[in-house]
C-alpha cells in the first residue's frame, strides 16, 4: 500500500503513526523484522485484522501471509499508578515490502486516539 492509494483520512492516520516508532526493527539478509506493540486490541482482534488482511491463521498466536509472517505475544503494562492493560505485541517478518504493507494496514485498523 502506498501513500497514493491511502485516503485523505488515513494520510492523516499514518503521520500520526509515524510519530510511534516500532519495539523492534532489524533488517537482515533480505528479510525485515518489525515488532509493535497495541493496547486496546484483544489477542483475537488481531488474528481477526491479520485475517482481513490476506493473512491465515496458523495456531492461537500464529498468522501467514503472501510474503510475511506474524507472531503475536501479550504482556500485562502499567498505566499510571494502579491500572494495567494487557499489550498484544507483534512481530511481524518476511519480504520488506510486504512486511512494510501488512503492518502499515494493520496498524491503520488498530489505531486508537485518544479522544
Amino acid at each position: 500500500m502506498s501513500i497514493q492509494t491511502l485516503s485523505p483520512a488515513d494520510q492523516k492516520r499514518q503521520s500520526a503513526l509515524a510519530a510511534m516508532p516500532p519495539i523492534e526493527r532489524t533488517e537482515t539478509d533480505g528479510e525485515l523484522r518489525v515488532t509493535h506493540g497495541f493496547r486496546g486490541v484483544n489477542p483475537e482482534q488481531a488474528i481477526r485484522y491479520l485475517e482481513a488482511l490476506g493473512g491465515t491463521k496458523v495456531d492461537d498466536r500464529t498468522v501467514e501471509g503472501a510474503g510475511w509472517d506474524a507472531r503475536l505475544s501479550t504482556r500485562v503494562v502499567p498505566v499510571g499508578p494502579s491500572y494495567r492493560l494487557t499489550e498484544v505485541r507483534i512481530t511481524w517478518t518476511g519480504d520488506p515490502a510486504a512486511v512494510e504493507s501488512v503492518v502499515l494496514r494493520f496498524r491503520l485498523k488498530a489505531f486508537r486516539a485518544p479522544g
